[in-house]
């Protein structure tokens, strides 16, 4: 009898832009007055009380850094930290408490691919504490790595070749799909079907893979799971309740998860 294959989960999430929870909507910062400091101090504690582990801080931009921080302290050692993350300062983030550092910009120069960076950075903080955000916009049928709160466009596309040649030094992807992030529409499920395409026969499947970008009920993560074979998790946005939404409710993607994980078990 062969064992039950990996389920794809709910994987948490905040948004900091000066030093607030923001949401993203198709790409633009929405400056919605929803979110507050109360939302970040009220996401975390939700994360640590379910056990809601690798979850991810993003730093929107300049004035954040306290309040990252002070998530992190909050659950110290199992939120991971993005955002304006370099060679310069990933240690340091390490050491407030981030259990990964998550790099974009930093590895695209002139929005172009540098592997030089990305051999630097893997080699100071080690591949298993790095996860490299390929968040993406698409563009005739090819989706292409975006930078600067996902603005511009650079040389590197989204593929098998690409993700497998990351994968040498990181843990674990993440890959918000920004055309679609923030608007509740639905998820876009012809790049979760490629990441499951993408993902090969190759050893480097096993790396997690995050997608963010439009999901509006708990049937996007039955479809996320089927669309990748259990390979990619899903986050939520503004469509969540504890982020001011109305279309889904914290507590349900909590029993989506129990459930998914005790058929793994």
């Amino acid at each position: 009898m062969s064992a039950p294959r990996r389920r794809s989960l709910f994987r948490p999430c905040i948004d900091l832009h000066d030093g607030q929870v923001k949401q993203i909507v198709g790409g633009t910062l929405s400056e919605s007055d929803a979110s507050t400091l109360r939302t970040n101090f009220v996401a975390r504690r939700l994360y640590k009380k379910h056990g809601l582990e690798g979850g991810h801080i993003i730093k929107l931009g300049p004035g954040n850094d306290d309040a990252a921080r002070e998530a992190l302290q909050a659950w110290e050692g199992r939120l991971q930290v993005g955002g304006g993350i370099t060679d310069k300062n990933c240690r340091e983030w390490l050491e407030a408490g981030a259990s990964k550092v998550i790099v974009t910009s930093y590895l695209f120069p002139d929005a172009k691919f540098s592997l030089e960076r990305l051999q630097l950075i893997s080699s100071l903080i080690g591949e298993e504490r790095l996860v490299i955000d390929v968040s993406c916009r698409r563009r005739e049928n090819k989706w292409f790595v975006a930078m600067n709160k996902w603005q511009t466009l650079t040389d590197m596309e989204v593929n098998k070749e690409s993700l497998d040649a990351l994968s040498e030094y990181c843990s674990e992807f993440l890959i918000h799909a920004a055309d679609v992030e923030g608007l509740c529409q639905g998820i876009d499920e012809a790049l979760v079907s490629n990441l499951n395409q993408f993902s090969g026969l190759g050893e480097w499947v096993a790396i997690p893979i995050t997608y963010a970008g439009g999901a509006k009920s708990v049937d996007d993560l039955h479809t996320v799971d089927k669309l990748s074979g259990g390979r990619v998790d899903l986050t939520y946005g503004s469509s969540l309740d504890i982020f001011g939404g109305a279309l889904v409710r914290f507590e349900d993607l909590v029993q989506y998860n129990n459930t998914a994980i005790q058929k793994i078990e």
